[in-house]
């Protein structure tokens, strides 16, 4: 498939993943916060809905940023393709490299949260451990289908760029 192709593949993913479901998600956390403290009162109500909301607007603004910036990312992208594929290269797949280097920390801190999750419920008696702990483990749920859908996009997009990467070698060692 064209780098321009697989390029385009990954951002779509990229902005159709932070506006639709990321954005959404962050709204859904923050209104299940609102209608816990409306429906429950007290520690556990209290427990679950800081995590919700804290991560709930988290999501929003992170999404919506990822989402929102896409378009002028891609532009930018197309014209240093266009004009100097070496130079785009050169700044594109260290940033891709980065990224995925970093997929072994998130899933470690998504599956420290579900952790935490899991002993905070079952392993305290306090309300507001009974709310805090099933908070977290849906944090933790979301991060690994955020990222699994990300890494999933991303390893392709690294790859076409290695090898774009490659081919710039080649041309070069040609003259």
């Amino acid at each position: 498939m064209p780098f321009l192709n697989v390029m385009h593949d990954y951002f779509r993913g990229e902005r159709i993943e932070s506006l639709y479901f990321i954005v959404p998600i962050g709204i859904a956390m923050v209104a299940f916060a609102a209608v816990t403290l409306r429906a429950e009162r007290g520690g556990f109500a209290w427990g679950l809905a800081v995590p919700l909301v804290l991560f709930g607007v988290f999501a929003i603004g992170i999404g919506a940023a990822v989402g929102l910036r896409t378009t002028g990312q891609v532009a930018e992208l197309e014209a240093g393709f266009q004009s100097d594929r070496g130079a785009m290269v050169a700044q594109e797949l260290p940033r891709m490299q980065k990224v995925n280097d970093n997929w072994p920390l998130y899933i470690g801190m998504w599956t420290t949260l579900v952790l935490v999750g899991l002993g905070l419920r079952f392993g305290l008696k306090a309300d507001w451990a009974h709310g805090v702990g099933p908070a977290i483990i849906l944090i933790g749920a979301m991060g690994f289908l955020i990222d699994g859908f990300a890494e999933r996009r991303a390893r392709p997009y690294t790859e076409a760029l290695e090898a774009l990467a490659a081919e710039q070698d080649v041309d070069a060692l040609a003259e």
